[in-house]
Order: structure tokens, then C-alpha cells, then sequence
């Protein structure tokens, strides 16, 4: 199903967001992102005079779907650029087809890296600016047994690969790797939680996506464990998933993120207000949805510097160029199309919100191969160390 902003004489992108399924809250929230830039850069006069039309597509989060509408959008829609996708399971099954129709896709999700397309451009963090920092706050606060749980796809998988290296290079240890499904059902967390209460690891590091990090942390909770000694660290838990919990269920635990709807720069206020003026003052505002809009916003740019939206002539004009986002100042690396994003570890406080703990000074450089594999070589690419909040 598809819906639509119409406008005359515009210039048309896709955007394919979950509205239903197990990421939907999360892929709401990049829909909103998406069109609030949309809205912003109409409200000024467009893009040399052109509004921008976006054609919304739900794909249920099903990675077939998610296909079919990107080849729908290529074809019969004739719109060459496309935003979207959360799971890596729905990006590379678009990918292949932007790359057969010559267009264009922006993902604005943190992924797990080892990849590149010249008609891709990464808007969320990849390993090396989130999992190094993650890991060593975790080390240097909590100890060195991790158990680490996750759903059952590729960047799970690839994501734990990359944290049990640099564990392992830190003389710390993995005390076990477990795994649910995409779409779980309560039951599947027994026997996490037996494992978790056999093993005594000092810290639970989650990629479980969606529904299912609900279901974790509820589960985490029921048992009894103490988040003020033995937190859950993760990415995928963001300001979306913790608002469908109680505070109580989430409060002590940790996510790494680029972004969170608490920082207080006068950019990320702005933002965040102009976001929940929008959508709702409940509506999440997540690292994920300030990408969406900020790649939105870097499109425009391109599309102005271009005057076509050719996708080639697009993307010829997107390396180097640089945004004031919420987060800060980011940029598109020329390298290898990811974006130079900050750092951030958020705790979940006591009425649910994220109370941030470590910070980069400024923002990191992609190394989306993740040629650098111990705790701190991520220091090496030109920037300084993290700071405590």
C-alpha cells in the first residue's frame, strides 16, 4: 500500500518504512524523519523552485516485499532514488535492483559494514563507530564475560563476530552466543535466561530486533537480574523499542548510538521538537530517524549542486559533502560512501529516557571493512578519544 504528498512539477523519491511487523515502531520513526525534511525543504522554496514528492511503500518487513516495491518504484513509479530499508535482510534484497535499474538508495540504519555499492550511500554508523566504544566502556565498567544474543540474520551474526574479536583481543572473553528468531515468541527466551543465569556473565550485549528486544528485557526483568550490575548493552534497543516497555523494564541498561532524543545541542532540541510538534509528543526519536532526515537533506543538496535528478549526476555530487545534523556536523566520506557520525553511549534512566555516559569528542571516520580490530586503533583515523558525558 502506498501513500502519497501530492505536489505539482515536483521531484519524486521513494521511501520504503515498515508499518506493520516486527521493526515497524523502528521504521516509523524513519518514515517521520524522512518526511519532516521533506516537509522542511518544501516549506523553503523546494529544490530550485521543485518540491519534493515522496512516495511512501509499506513492505510489512518482508525482505521479498521489499523488493517488489523497489522494482515497483524503479519501474512503473519511474522514481530512481529510493530511501529506506532497516533490517540488512531488506537492503540487500533492494540493492540488487537499484543496482540493475541504475538508481539510487539511501539506508540510514546502523549496519554491520563489509559492504559497498557505488549506488548505495550509508547514513547510519557502521562497526567501527559503535561497537569499539561499546565494547571498551563495557570492559572498563562492567568486566570481561560477555554473553552475547541476538536475532537470527546477518547483522546479528556479523555484528557478534566483530565484538567477539575485539573482546577477545582485549583478553576478555565470550561466554556464550546465542541466538532467536526474527519474530519470536515469548518462549524463545527461556533458554537465554537459564543461560544467562548458568553463565553469571558480567554484561548481556543484544542485536534481538523489534518485538523481540521487548520480550528480552521483559523476560530480563521477570527473572530478576539487577541492570545496575549486569546491564544489557545494545544498538538495536532505541528510544522506539523503550517506549513500548515500562520504564521499570528498561531503566540501567545501555545503548550505543549516534543520536539520542535527549541530547541538548540547540541542533538536536530543534530537531526533537520540530519532530514531536509533528508526530506527537509520544512519537520516539531515534539515531535511525535523525539519518533518515538528515539524508534527505544531503539529497536536496546534491539535487541542487546536480540540477537533475539523474542518480549518476547525484551521486557524483554526494562524497564530501557535509550537514549540520542534530547529532553534529556530519559528512559523507568520498572513501566509501558511508557518513562521519559521532559516537554516544546512552543509560536508560528511571523515567525511560537515555541519560548519555560516553561521547566522542568529535566525529569518526567509517572504516566500514573494519581494517582496525582492537579497542583503540578506532583513534588512529584522526580523531581524539572518547570523553566521559
Amino acid at each position: 500500500m502506498a501513500w502519497f504528498l501530492m505536489v505539482g512539477n515536483s521531484w519524486r523519491i521513494g521511501a520504503l518504512f515498515s508499518r506493520s511487523g516486527v521493526t515497524a515502531a523502528a521504521e516509523i520513526a524513519e518514515a517521520n524523519g524522512t518526511l519532516l525534511a521533506t516537509e522542511e525543504i518544501n516549506a523553503s522554496s523546494g529544490v530550485l523552485g521543485r518540491p519534493l514528492e515522496p512516495v511512501f511503500y509499506d513492505p510489512c518487513c518482508s525482505a521479498e516485499q521489499y523488493r517488489d516495491l523497489a522494482v515497483r518504484l524503479l519501474t512503473q513509479d519511474k522514481i530512481k532514488t529510493i530511501f529506506g530499508c532497516y533490517m540488512s535482510t531488506a537492503r540487500k534484497s533492494v540493492l540488487p535492483e537499484i543496482e540493475a535499474y541504475r538508481g539510487l538508495l539511501f539506508y540510514p540504519t546502523f549496519y554491520e559494514g563489509f559492504e559497498y555499492s557505488k549506488r548505495c550511500f550509508y547514513t547510519g554508523s557502521s562497526s567501527n563507530q559503535n561497537a569499539v566504544q561499546l565494547a571498551r566502556y563495557l570492559i572498563e565498567n562492567f568486566g570481561t564475560r560477555i554473553l552475547l544474543v541476538g536475532s537470527n540474520y546477518v547483522f546479528p551474526y556479523e555484528y557478534n563476530r566483530i565484538v567477539t574479536d575485539l573482546v577477545v583481543r582485549a583478553n576478555s572473553s565470550i561466554v556464550a552466543e546465542l541466538y532467536v528468531p526474527v519474530d519470536p515468541v515469548p518462549k524463545d527466551f527461556d533458554r537465554i535466561i537459564k543461560q544467562i543465569m548458568n553463565l553469571k556473565p558480567d554484561v548481556v550485549v543484544s542485536t534481538v530486533v523489534g518485538t523481540g528486544a521487548i520480550m528480552l528485557y521483559e523476560a530480563y526483568k521477570d527473572a530478576g537480574f539487577d541492570s545496575s550490575v549486569v546491564p544489557i548493552a545494545s544498538l538495536t534497543t532505541t528510544e522506539a523499542e523503550v517506549a513500548q516497555m515500562s520504564p521499570e523494564v528498561v531503566a540501567g541498561h545501555l545503548t550505543s548510538a549516534s543520536f539520542f532524543e535527549t541530547l541538548d545541542s540547540p541542533q538536536a532540541r530543534k530537531f526533537v521538537s520540530a519532530f514531536k510538534k509533528r508526530f506527537g509528543t509520544d512519537a520516539p526519536v531515534t539515531a535511525s530517524a535523525e539519518a533518515a532526515y538528515f539524508q534527505v537533506h544531503l539529497y536536496a543538496k546534491a539535487l541542487e549542486l546536480a540540477g537533475t535528478d539523474d542518480p549518476d549526476a547525484i551521486a557524483a555530487h554526494l562524497p564530501g559533502l557535509e550537514f549540520d545534523a542534530p547529532q553534529g556536523p556530519i559528512r559523507i566520506d568520498p572513501d566509501n560512501h558511508h557518513t562521519e557520525l559521532w559516537s554516544r553511549i546512552g543509560r536508560i534512566n528511571d523515567a525511560g529516557k537515555f541519560d548519555v555516559v560516553w561521547r566522542s569528542e568529535t566525529r569518526i571516520k567509517p572504516d566500514p571493512y573494519f581494517v582496525t580490530t582492537s579497542l583503540n586503533d578506532w583513534k588512529v583515523l584522526h580523531h581524539r578519544p572518547l570523553l566521559k558525558a
